[in-house]
């Protein structure tokens, strides 16, 4: 069946006949259901902004993410995916919802348990649930169990409820999401075993099957072992501009030893997992985390260390005018959550250390009120000093004639080596 990109939405499971429906639209919801619209499967998207919906149905992407853009339109134009504005009866269910935490760095599940209440009255014997959402271990068991429970289905028998938590990298999704060995942990081995047929159905590396609480705690584990591991190349990038040294060069030269291969530092840990996971862990034992919340504090005041940068530079000119290069969490997207450089741009601006330019190429507007998005030229031309907070592609172009003029904080190496006036 082929549906125009103008067609009216269909109504229910019927129209579509579906073997997919995907709760959650973001960047995993989306590329996932892309891809499997795209494999033969024949999938709906649900998402509770009616914005969403209408981009995804007009053949378009409301996210940055290569080659999606692309995918999605052949899938629609193909009639395998369709977005809708309420949860559709399917074969298999995908619980793509974001997780974030309190201001007290507690989990977040609101979106985990809404989403599990508005499957209940679309499910059917036989079906199968996998929450994708990264949470804490006994979340799936706990929380998500007893809301599908209340269907009637019996989990283990007719009803198959497992975990296989997302491990794919913004900006390569469409790529890891096939390529990515998973972990699926079911809440019985009939669902794990149904979980791993399914995820086999589609991903090209090895499914490995466990119990839910170890596929829980094995994605927190990953983000925090990444967050630790920052947590230390910032701390050295703190030593080092305390002792007046070069951060980078002592970077590249430890790392010539065959045992080491410290990471890279930058203005702190953003993005929805690696900033957010290890909360998860500590919130589950905190008396026994000291390492995992050393490594939060190191990384969040990151940010503050950077900003003292600029304060002392700002100090030294009557009005300057500053240039922020990126704002999103990492190189090359647009993804602006948790993500150390907005927060810093926020503070420049409301603390008045000066006109504030900034350059965000994967943005179309400014997300602060008050503070121009302008082109990186732009920015050379204008600017006093010059932070580069992101090392997107777009500003590797960057060379010592570039900057004679300028003050230049760079918190991500972009011109490491260089003879340029880096702070």
């Amino acid at each position: 069946m082929t549906i125009s990109l103008n067609d009216p939405q269909p109504d229910g499971a019927a129209a579509l006949d579906l073997d997919v429906c995907v709760v959650g639209l973001g960047y995993v919801g989306l590329p996932t259901a892309a891809v499997l619209a795209t494999r033969g499967r024949r999938v709906a998207g649900f998402d509770l902004r009616r914005d969403i919906l209408d981009t995804i149905n007009a053949g378009r992407i409301h996210i940055v993410e290569p080659e999606l853009d692309a995918l999605v339109r052949a899938a629609v134009l193909a009639g395998t995916l369709r977005a809708v504005p309420e949860p559709v009866p399917a074969r298999t269910f995908l619980i793509c919802v974001p997780t974030p935490i309190t201001s007290d760095h507690r989990p977040d599940l609101a979106a985990v348990e809404a989403a599990s209440r508005a499957l209940v009255p679309v499910l059917r014997p036989g079906n199968l649930v996998v929450l994708e959402s990264t949470v804490p271990p006994g979340t799936l068991r706990d929380l998500v169990a007893p809301i599908l429970r209340e269907s009637g289905l019996v989990i283990g028998k007719d009803l198959f409820v497992a975990h296989a938590p997302e491990r794919v990298l913004p900006g390569a999704v469409l790529r890891e999401v096939v390529e990515n060995e998973r972990i699926v942990g079911g809440l019985t081995d009939a669902c794990t075993d149904r979980c791993a047929v399914f995820y086999e159905g589609f991903v090209r590396a090895e499914v490995h099957r466990t119990s839910a609480e170890v596929a829980e705690f094995t994605k927190l584990a990953e983000n925090a072992y990444r967050d630790v591991n920052v947590a230390y190349a910032n701390e050295l990038a703190n030593v080092s501009t305390h002792l007046g040294l070069d951060v980078w060069e002592v970077i590249r030269l430890a790392n010539r030893h065959p045992r080491v291969q410290i990471l890279r530092p930058g203005p702190g840990v953003g993005g929805h997992c690696i900033a957010v996971d290890p909360w998860f862990i500590a919130a589950s034992a905190p008396e026994h985390t000291p390492l995992i919340q050393a490594a939060r504090t190191v990384n969040d005041g990151r940010p503050e260390r950077v900003l003292g940068q600029i304060r002392r530079l700002a100090g030294k000119l009557r009005a300057p005018t500053i240039a922020l290069l990126g704002l999103a969490y990492k190189p090359d997207i647009d993804d602006l959550r948790e993500s150390p450089a907005l927060h810093i741009a926020e503070a420049v601006h409301r603390e008045s250390l000066g006109d504030v330019l900034l350059v965000e190429p994967h943005l179309s507007a400014s997300p602060i009120a008050g503070c121009p998005l302008v082109g990186l030229d732009d920015a050379l031309a204008r600017a006093d000093i010059l932070v580069l907070l992101v090392a997107h592609r777009d500003f590797r172009r960057l060379r010592s004639a570039d900057l004679l003029r300028v003050m230049v904080v760079d918190t991500v190496g972009l011109l490491a080596g260089a003879d340029n006036r880096r702070v």
